[in-house]
């Protein structure tokens, strides 16, 4: 590949971002001949064009180095085979990958080391288990397990030391450290699939135990016989007889010492025995993985895991390949050991999903082919991977947006190279053939994912898209006259070239002079920006933001800005680059670098003018200054939408239309361009509302108290309004003063309509209001230099209307309106009893998780003065939740104190768990064998108060989350006023199911009134 290997190559680069966006992990991975930049990112430093001496390594960078130090010296668990068990090998090679000097990794490395240890935590699975012995009458047990870490780990026995100990968890470790699965009855083969996160701190001494116990319930000997089948199940009620009641029987143990363990384990273990009576108890199946949880780099607390573990992979890759092309070797895609052990131990150790890493591997190696030489059938194997993977669920838009500019931007880089297929893919060079069609396999495979179609709103046609490429006409005679006017192009121009060089009167001119400054241009761009970055700030800082003129409305730092683009616009015209590609990207940089001091400027004159107005405590100079800000914007807005016509973007994509498709120049400058824009509309919409709050920050002042709505009592609030309407378009310009006054017509209307909602409903009440709009319409319409009579009358129409009896609302409306006071209720009553639960959202997985611990001080339902209570979990309101099923946890037999401990998943957006009333019902119900089901009580908890809920990156684990006792409560039999109106809908089927509902509840339930 030889075009694309030219200077910056097709891609634009870049460096990290704090964002999840991709970009260039290696300056210097430019292609063919072009050496790495040794710091391995360097801002605004274009591949190939790599500065002599980089000094100071890039924040971002270091913050990286920072991370994958800090995973290296804090990895977990015995080496894998095939990875690099020296810490010290894995130190020197990222010194390497990441271009630092002794000096530079010997401080990041002391800071590594004064940063605090992160939470070592084990994140055991218990999956199932097999060949476990039957401890009950009918040949089967009822097993369960209880597990946890004891921090001191004891010496293993001698082998000829045949009794081992009963109980291990139980009498080893803390009653609140450990864990307990859920019980499965009658059988001797279960599944549980239950995964648990333990925490520990020294990984040489703590060990891991677990139990396996067979629940035994009291039961009558009837009972018992009945389930009597053989001698052994006679004998087995013998030996119950001499135990106590209740007591669970021990079937086996497994205990592992967390040094012995890899960083990943997945395999059965054998259950050890109490005495030598049975030796075989059967095999348990677990699965570990060590992780860690609050990592102490900068990197891990601001950006999420995901994002950080694609930027260490596009580094270290980065590398990978600039290091088999110095060796004249194609990368093949595989990856070194150090390189595979680093991701290994950090995707690991930030508990990061298979499917992540995949996505993670795919974005990168997409990115980095678009710029570095090497195979592209390493792409397919993540094709491949995410296929078979794919729930678009998994993923959070951001992330999706991520994917889909992936697939759009290899589709047209790849129909780039094959446009140019005569220069890339030249026959005289071996392997031509072999190259084009892997990459035609790839983007074939690429546009057959079912994420290609889901996430791409447009589905290419890719052999149409390959034969407007190839610029194929037809078939058969066409085809071979096209090649004949091509060979026959290529030799008029050869004979262009000779007779300019060789048949001439004159001296030579001088060519390809551009050539010799092609090395110092990043840097005098880089000069350029940092320039013209220091001049806006020091404009900024003296700007007293007053208008600098009689007949101008902003203030001096917008023609000092105006300056410093009209310098970057002649240094462009001064420039003339000749070559068209490069002159491309060297666009790219500069109207790159002209955002970014537009997007600053916003920011920085905004802290000023609050800065200026805080000294001041001036409302009148705010607002005076808050008006400059809106103006300044708007002149630098203008200033951005000049540039296309001052920097001739026409003649620019004339000048590189046969070697840059016009979508990736629209993509580039024309996106970015609009981006800008975006953002400055955006920062004026926020200053604008912002005005009215400053103006009238109590515009209720103006109307007095004894008649709110009199024609008298309005005229005040008249005057003010016009008052601060004569001020705002003195100093506004006229696109910004319309924005404001259709800001301040609604907050007066909001105004009113709270002073007439104070009011008793009455004819002459609302007359007045007629009247009061009237006026202000008057005032707000200015003789038609105001706001349009359609705009007023539309938003006023709802004021002045006389309010009805309440609308019939349809029931999605309604029903949360009775479980928001609901779920707010008295919790200091535990009248019915209460349960106990754990709750966490994972924004990641959008995934909601609740423990149900244990439920206390249940009312006695039964005969026999016990309950047979179970927990029924449902997400209120059902509409807003309807693919969401009920959720239900083990009956507990004979039980007011019952201990559940069992967790549930819900898979739900972090956007409905915010709406008003959505809330999570645990309903408590004594089972019943014949009859219905009895009503124990009703909890509620509010979706909106979940832990990270509005969190950037998941909790590692439910251990931190503090457990929320909910009181129990029964619905008054009175019913409920939202009820009364649902139930007045008869003809909303939805509503009367709702209401049968909640009534039947009411029919169960025990209090009075």
């Amino acid at each position: 590949m030889l075009a694309r290997d030219s200077w910056w190559g097709p891609g634009r680069a870049g460096c990290w971002e704090t964002g999840d966006r991709d970009r260039q992990g290696a300056w210097g991975a430019g292609g063919k001949g072009h050496p790495a930049n040794p710091r391995g990112c360097t801002e605004h430093v274009p591949t190939g064009l790599v500065p002599h001496e980089v000094l100071v390594v890039p924040p971002q960078l270091a913050l990286l180095y920072e991370e994958v130090l800090y995973t290296i010296r804090h990895r977990l668990g015995k080496p894998e085979h095939h990875h690099v068990a020296d810490s010290q090998e894995l130190y020197a090679y990222v010194q390497k990958a990441f271009g630092m000097d002794a000096e530079e990794h010997s401080i990041i490395m002391q800071q590594v080391k004064e940063l605090e240890s992160p939470i070592f935590c084990l994140k055991a699975t218990v999956k199932e288990a097999k060949g476990i012995l039957g401890k009950d009458v009918s040949g089967f047990s009822d097993p369960y397990c209880l597990l946890g870490i004891e921090t001191k780990s004891q010496e293993p026995a001698h082998p000829d030391h045949k009794k081992r100990m009963k109980a291990v968890v139980k009498d080893l470790i803390p009653e609140d450290q450990i864990h307990r699965t859920q019980v499965i009855s009658q059988t001797l083969s279960p599944v549980w699939d239950e995964t648990f996160i333990l925490e520990f701190e020294d990984m040489e001494t703590a060990s891991f135990h677990l139990d396996m116990w067979d629940s035994d319930m009291v039961e009558s000997v009837r009972h018992k016989l009945g389930e009597l089948t053989d001698l052994h199940g006679l004998k087995r009620i013998f030996k119950d007889a001499r135990k106590d009641k209740g007591q669970d029987d021990f079937l086996g143990n497994v205990v592992l010492r967390l040094k012995d363990l890899h960083c990943w384990d997945d395999r059965w273990y054998q259950l050890e025995p109490r005495t030598e009576t049975y030796p075989n108890r059967g095999q348990c199946h677990l699965q570990f993985l060590l992780t860690h949880k609050k990592r102490a780099t900068t990197s891990s607390r601001t950006q999420p895991s995901y994002t950080v573990h694609r930027h260490l992979l596009q580094q270290l890759v980065s590398y990978e390949i600039l290091q088999h092309q110095a060796g004249s070797i194609s990368w093949d895609g595989e990856l070194s050991q150090h390189a595979s052990t680093v991701l290994y131990l950090h995707a690991t150790q930030k508990d990061l999903s298979d499917f992540h890493q995949v996505m993670a591997q795919w974005l990168a190696y997409s990115k980095l082919y678009q710029s570095l030489e090497f195979n592209s059938n390493c792409l397919l194997h993540q094709i491949t991977s995410i296929e078979y993977q794919w729930v678009q669920e998994r993923l959070r838009p951001e992330q999706k947006a991520e994917l889909a500019e992936s697939f759009q931007s290899l589709l047209t880089y790849g129909i780039s190279l094959i446009r140019r297929y005569r220069i890339i893919f030249p026959l005289s060079v071996p392997r031509s053939t072999e190259r084009l069609q892997s990459l035609l396999r790839v983007l074939v495979q690429m546009c057959k994912m079912k994420a290609f179609h889901e996430l791409c709103m447009l589905s290419p046609d890719l052999p149409q898209m390959v034969s407007v490429a190839l610029k194929v006409l037809g078939t058969g005679g066409l085809f071979l006259p096209l090649l004949l006017l091509e060979v026959i192009g290529d030799l008029q121009q050869c004979q262009k070239i000779w007779n300019k060089f060789f048949i001439r009167d004159g001296p030579l001119a001088l060519s390809n002079f551009h050539q010799w400054f092609k090395e110092a241009v990043p840097q005098w761009l880089q000069k350029a920006y940092t320039i013209a970055l220091e001049r806006a700030q020091r404009a900024i800082q003296m700007d007293q933001l007053t208008p600098f003129g009689e007949h101008n409305k902003h203030s001096t730092s917008t023609v000092d800005l105006s300056t410093c683009y009209a310098q970057i616009v002649k240094t462009w015209q001064q420039l003339n680059w000749p070559d068209p590609e490069e002159a491309f990207m060297i666009m790219v940089k500069l109207v790159e670098d002209m955002c970014k001091i537009a997007l600053m400027y916003c920011r920085l004159i905004k802290e000023r003018a609050e800065a200026l107005s805080l000294s001041e405590q001036n409302e009148g100079e705010a607002a005076n200054r808050l008006c400059i800000v809106v103006n300044n914007i708007k002149q630098l807005r203008l200033l951005i939408l000049k540039l296309p016509s001052q920097l001739d973007w026409a003649q620019l994509v004339e000048r590189t239309e046969a070697v840059i498709d016009e979508q990736q120049i629209q993509h580039t400058l024309h996106n970015q361009l609009d981006s800008a824009v975006s953002c400055l509309d955006h920062e004026v919409r926020d200053v604008v509302q912002a005005l009215p709050t400053v103006l009238c920050p109590s515009p209720h002042c103006a109307l007095p108290n004894a008649s709110l709505l009199s024609l008298q009592s309005i005229i005040p609030l008249m005057k003010f309004l016009e008052s601060e309407l004569q001020y705002l378009n003195e100093h506004l310009v006229q696109e910004n003063f319309k924005s404001l006054l259709a800001l301040l017509w609604h907050h007066t209307l909001a105004v009113l309509s709270a002073a007439a909602g104070q009011q008793v409903p009455s004819t002459q009440c609302y007359k007045k209001l007629h009247c009061a709009l009237k006026s202000l319409e008057l005032c707000f319409y200015a003789e038609g230099c105001g706001l349009p009579l359609e705009t007023l009358r539309t938003n006023s129409c709802s004021a002045s209307d006389k309010p009805q009896a309440s609308p019939p609302q349809a029931c999605q409306k309604t029903a949360p309106l009775f479980f928001y006071p609901t779920a707010q209720l008295d919790t200091s009553s535990e009248k019915y009893g209460a349960v106990t639960i754990k709750a966490l959202y994972r924004p990641s997985e959008q995934k909601l998780r609740v423990e149900v611990l244990n439920a206390a001080n249940l009312i006695p339902l039964d005969s026999n003065g016990s309950s047979d209570p179970f927990v029924q979990l449902t997400l209120e309101p059902r509409h807003q939740f309807p693919e969401v099923v009920a959720r239900t946890t083990q009956c507990k037999r004979n039980e007011l104190h019952p201990l559940f401990d069992e967790a549930f998943d819900f898979l739900i957006p972090p956007e409905k768990c915010r709406q008003e009333g959505a809330c999570l019902l645990l309903t408590v119900f004594d089972y019943d064998t014949l009859g219905a089901n009895d009503l124990e009580g009703e909890a509620f908890f509010p979706l909106c108060h979940l832990p990270g809920l509005d969190a950037d990156e998941d909790q590692a684990d439910t251990g931190r989350v503090p457990q929320t006792r909910l009181p129990l409560t029964h619905p008054k039999p009175t019913g409920d006023e939202i009820l009364r109106l649902l139930e007045s809908r008869k003809g909303d089927k939805e509503a009367q199911a709702f209401v049968k509902l909640r009534k039947q509840r009411a029919k169960q339930s025990k209090e009075t009134e």
